[in-house]
């Protein structure tokens, strides 16, 4: 079992090594971060709005354009993991199937939460530890303490590194450019 994670981990960090000399928090074309249609997107985007990302984490989640700058952002730093945890805990809330439940639980166990998981998110060990006790029966909530723990580590540690980002003042200077 271990020898055909190895594989899975080392493919992983060739590609994440790979994209080092790729890096930057520079977006000069913002084609690549912008869902839907970039240029009419960046066009609709207004100052104000890209402005108010900057009063609250939850304001930019809440933006469909704040999330995706936010996921790009997240990417240079090999850190979109925790984002996507938290996106497929908002996904999850919404299930209303019972069968759906337990599959879609243990699918977002394995790939955020377990030890090794392949974009594990880093929490606790009593967070996890919680989690996994939560499995054996899933319920909505199975997965509210780990989801709060990343969003508090987001808010805290990321957000704040976003707003001072390349990417975030770019965006904002194409914006008040587009005014002028």
């Amino acid at each position: 079992m271990a020898a055909l994670l190895i594989p899975r981990r080392n493919r992983g960090m060739r590609t994440r090594l790979g994209c080092l000399s790729h890096k930057s928090d520079s977006y000069n074309d913002f084609t690549a971060i912008l869902p839907d249609k970039p240029n009419r997107a960046l066009k609709r985007l207004s100052t104000e709005e890209a402005s108010r990302w900057a009063d609250s984490f939850d304001v930019l989640l809440s933006h469909k354009y704040g999330l995706a700058a936010f996921r790009a952002f997240l990417k240079t730093e090999f850190s979109e993991e925790n984002l996507e945890f938290w996106l497929a805990c908002e996904d999850f809330k919404k299930t209303r199937s019972a069968a759906k439940l337990a599959s879609k639980a243990q699918r977002i166990f394995e790939e955020f939460i377990d030890v090794q998981a392949p974009r594990e998110v880093n929490i606790d060990f009593q967070t996890r530890e919680l989690t996994r006790r939560n499995m054996q029966e899933p319920s909505l909530s199975c997965f509210d303490q780990a989801q709060g723990k990343v969003h508090s580590l987001m808010e805290k540690d990321s957000y704040p590194r976003f707003l001072r980002s390349k990417i975030y003042t770019d965006l904002l200077s194409q914006t008040q450019r587009r005014l002028s």
